[in-house]
């Protein structure tokens, strides 16, 4: 199952497939997915979940570009229902792979990372699960499989992964449905619309209100567990 993984995240860039999935092509191509879309809605829904499921089981370098992608062809709502729900169930798929026998591999090249963040988990697992989803300081790869080694129910970790990235989803895919405004200016967009403040701080806000049970169940005597000092970060 992993080599079957490995191979094809390698395929997928010896056939530079990285260099389809991009705001260029999407801006060259846009009359003729829009029309494709219209004429297949059904297709297009399952499609582009299977897409977002692959994009996150293989964790390739292209989530930004493909969420934003879809919420243009799509629009926020119904793109956002269709991201949250490829990327809750390809990280579902990490999960589920990471827990068996397949992940017992995986566990050295996180074990960094997992001695940071095993108190948080077992102090309040689903509400540390879905603050990092909501602000992701740690690798989305990492944060799909790391919860497999403490101990996390299916259950909880597939409710935290889909309340926890519903809402970044949404401002991207908010985006996304406005980039036809910058394709008719003759312009391609770059990853730096994600840098905006604009579309960062309702997140941490929106993280700081998850949190706020946390905080006060630490400030009432319980054992304080540090937050995660991860200084890597990838866009999802």
């Amino acid at each position: 199952m992993l080599a079957a993984l490995a191979a094809a995240f390698g395929l997928f860039f010896a056939y530079d497939l990285d260099k389809v999935l991009t705001f260029g092509r999407l801006a060259a191509e846009r009359g003729h997915l829009s029309a494709w879309v219209s004429a297949n809605p059904v297709l297009a829904t399952v499609g582009f979940g299977l897409l977002y499921a692959g994009v996150t089981l293989l964790s390739l370098p292209v989530g930004a570009v493909v969420t934003l992608g879809i919420g243009f062809l799509l629009g926020t709502a119904w793109g956002s229902a269709v991201v949250v729900v490829g990327a809750t169930a390809g990280a579902t798929g990490l999960f589920l792979l990471a827990r068996s026998a397949f992940g017992t591999s995986w566990r050295g090249s996180v074990e960094r990372v997992l001695s940071k963040l095993d108190a948080g988990f077992h102090d309040n697992a689903f509400q540390y699960l879905l603050i990092l989803r909501l602000i992701p300081v740690v690798p989305f790869f990492v944060l799909n499989i790391v919860p497999a080694f403490v101990g996390i129910s299916l259950r909880q970790y597939v409710l935290a992964t889909f309340l926890g990235i519903l809402p970044g989803t949404v401002v991207y895919c908010s985006v996304g449905a406005g980039l036809g405004v910058v394709f008719d200016r003759g312009e391609v967009p770059g990853l730096e619309l994600l840098k905006d403040p604009v579309l960062i701080l309702p997140l941490a806000g929106l993280a700081l209100l998850a949190a706020l049970p946390v905080i006060y169940k630490r400030v009432r005597g319980s054992k304080a567990v540090p937050p995660p000092v991860i200084t890597s970060r990838i866009t999802r």
